[in-house]
């Protein structure tokens, strides 16, 4: 049923989008397409900057027929017009209270099923389009998952209600880095490795560099001189 939902409702989402933004988000298509030509099945967790409502409708619209979700908290799902969205692109509620592990599992399932799974390291909106620290709970999820991350980076949508209430178009650009592995330590066997809370907060630090990168040097926040230094736990995919 969602996916001929989705075949029903992307191109009014688009439409509806396209009349509200001047959107650019081909170096992210180009990413996912890329992906699919070099390693098949194999999916991406999706790394994004959250500003407000406007890139998931975005994200998911505009990537159909491509299959991409997103890990969306769970009170998210009180307002109706995001509710039916995310049930029509199968989103994965995570509840902040606990259960992670169970969510995390679902996630490992839906890469398994061919969909490109869309988390906000963040954890909430920025509002202003200024990146804010990061979260660890991505790189538990790579961790658990084995998936490669694909780091996202959008600006313009921070602009949006001034525009709107201006009867202006908002011009909304996503940019993709390059995606990677993080490098887990492996034991004896070659399995993974739980990597300690320092490493991965250095790990998660590295991939907020990322996207900062991919945003204007104003917008990079706490991340503004990450976004400048050599990574040394990622391992970049060719």
């Amino acid at each position: 049923m969602s996916r001929m939902r989705r075949i029903t409702v992307s191109p009014v989402l688009k439409g509806l989008l396209s009349a509200l933004c001047k959107i650019d988000i081909h170096e992210y298509l180009a990413a996912l397409d890329e992906q699919k030509a070099k390693y098949g099945n194999d999916c991406f967790i999706i790394a994004i900057n959250h500003i407000n409502f406007l890139e998931v409708p975005i994200l998911v619209a505009f990537s159909h027929p491509r299959k991409v979700t997103g890990l969306v908290q769970q009170k998210a799902w009180g307002n109706p017009v995001m509710a039916f969205i995310f049930n029509t692109y199968d989103a994965i509620p995570l509840n902040r209270e606990g259960a992670y592990l169970h969510t995390f599992r679902n996630v490992q399932d839906i890469l398994k099923a061919g969909f490109h799974v869309c988390i906000a390291p963040e954890g909430t909106r920025s509002s202003t389009g200024i990146l804010a620290q990061g979260k660890e709970g991505i790189v538990q999820l790579a961790y658990i998952t084995g998936a490669p991350v694909l780091p996202i980076g959008h600006f313009g949508g921070q602009s949006f209600w001034e525009n709107f209430k201006h009867f202006r178009k908002t011009p909304f650009t996503m940019k993709a880095g390059k995606p990677f592995h993080f490098k887990f330590d492996k034991d004896e066997a070659g399995k993974r490795k739980k990597p300690s809370r320092e490493t991965m907060s250095t790990m998660t630090e590295e991939l907020m560099g990322q996207i900062a990168r991919l945003l204007p040097e104003q917008m990079r926040g706490f991340y503004a001189e990450e976004a400048l230094k050599v990574p040394q736990h990622l391992d970049f995919l060719e």
